[in-house]
C-alpha cells in the first residue's frame, strides 16, 4: 500500500500542475490553494478504516482484511462526493466566499483525492474491491511488488515526490520568501 505521504502529495502535485499549468490565469483565482490542502485530506480519508480497525481490535478479534479495502476502498466514496459537488452547486456560505472557495468545488476535489487514493492502491499495492459489497471482485496490478526492491521504493518515492513538489513549489512560487 502506498504511504499515506503518497496519497497525500500525488493530489495535491496533480491538482497544483492544473492549477499552475492547465487553468488560465484569470481562473486560477477561482481554485485557491485551500482546495489542494482539501484535496490533499481526501486522498488519506479512504484509510479511515485503518482507524476503524484499531478501534474494533480493542472489543473484537477482527482482521485487518476484514476491514480494511472494503467500503472506504470502492467507487462509491468519490461517487458520493460527486454527487454531493452536483447537489450543492448552488449552495452559497458566507465562510466559503470569504476564502473564495464554493462548497461544490471542496466535494469535487474530495472526489478527485478518493478517486486518486483508489488509484494509487489499484496500480502500487495489490488491490482494490470498486463495488463492494456488491461484488467481492477484486483488481489490481501490484507494480511494486514487480520491482527488485519492493520495500524500498514507497519510501523512496515519498522522498522523490516531496524534494520535486517543493523545487517546483520554490521555482514557480518562491516559497522560501515565506520562511
Amino acid at each position: 500500500m502506498p504511504q499515506a505521504v503518497t496519497h497525500v502529495l500525488i493530489v495535491i502535485i496533480l491538482l497544483d500542475i492544473f492549477r499552475d499549468y492547465i487553468l488560465k490565469k484569470k481562473h486560477r483565482n477561482k481554485f485557491p490553494m485551500h482546495y489542494l490542502i482539501i484535496a490533499g485530506i481526501a486522498g488519506l480519508l479512504p484509510d479511515i478504516d485503518i482507524a476503524v480497525y484499531w478501534i474494533l481490535k480493542l472489543t473484537s478479534g477482527v482482521a485487518l482484511t476484514n476491514i480494511h479495502r472494503t467500503f472506504t476502498h470502492t467507487l462509491f466514496l468519490p461517487a458520493i462526493f460527486l454527487l454531493l459537488g452536483f447537489i450543492f452547486w448552488s449552495s452559497k456560505s458566507e465562510f466559503l466566499e470569504k476564502h473564495k472557495m464554493k462548497l461544490r468545488m471542496i466535494f469535487f476535489v474530495m472526489a478527485f483525492g478518493t478517486l486518486m487514493h483508489l488509484l494509487l492502491d489499484y496500480l502500487l499495492s495489490g488491490y482494490i474491491i470498486p463495488f463492494y459489497p456488491f461484488s467481492y471482485a477484486s483488481y489490481g496490478l501490484n507494480l511494486i511488488e514487480l520491482t527488485p526492491w519492493p520495500e524500498t521504493i514507497l519510501p523512496a518515492l515519498d522522498a522523490i515526490l516531496l524534494l520535486s513538489w517543493l523545487i517546483h513549489e520554490e521555482i514557480k512560487h518562491k516559497i522560501s520568501d515565506f520562511i
